[in-house]
Parts: structure tokens; sequence; C-alpha cells
């Protein structure tokens, strides 16, 4: 005798699968994030405000990279940074301190 598949319990265990495995890899998936948007923010900084390029040209910088798909990177509205992100991990801030460089800020929420 031939049973039917129930595709609804199919898709619930596939869900339920799927839950637990992005819950187990959140942490670490969050760190390489934190990790991609400082270099993202540190290195677009630097292309901005010590080299003065524009940051469509920055952004090339990024693309032979690994890795580096998911970062966004934009100006500061005050003009002294870069702020970068992946979406829904992480939030990174450099900044221009004269006669340092670009530096990572602390001052993250």
């Amino acid at each position: 005798m031939i049973r039917r598949v129930d595709w609804r319990l199919v898709a619930l265990a596939a869900a339920i699968l799927i839950v637990a495995f992005g819950a187990w890899n959140w942490s670490g998936w969050q760190r390489r994030a934190w990790i991609a948007a400082g270099f993202g923010a540190r290195v677009a900084c630097s292309c901005r405000q010590v080299e003065g390029r524009a940051l469509a040209s920055c952004r090339k910088d990024f693309r032979a990279l690994e890795g580096m798909g998911l970062v966004t990177i934009a100006d500061r509205a005050d003009g002294t940074g870069v702020d970068a992100s992946v979406p829904l991990l992480a939030h990174r801030t450099a900044r221009l301190v004269p006669g340092f460089g670009c530096i990572m800020d602390n001052r993250q929420k």
C-alpha cells in the first residue's frame, strides 16, 4: 500500500531545520559581518578622506575581495567619515582624525 506524503509536514520540517541552522550560525555570521563592515569602513574612509577619491571609486576597491559583496558604504552626513554595513548584521563607522588618519568609531550603538 502506497502512502501519500503530506507536503505541509515536509515544508514545516524544512522550515524548522532552516530556522535552527540560522540560529546555530547567527553569532558566527555576526562576527564575520562585524569584521567585514569594520574593514570596509576603515578602507573606504581612507579612500575618501585621505586620498580624496569619489565614493564610487572607493566601491570598486571592494569588488576583488571575497566576502565584501554584502558590505555597503556611505559618507557620513557630517562629512567626517564613512559608514559601512552588512544588512541585518553589522554597522561600523570610521572617522578622520587629523594627524592619525581614519580610525574606527567606538561610539557604536
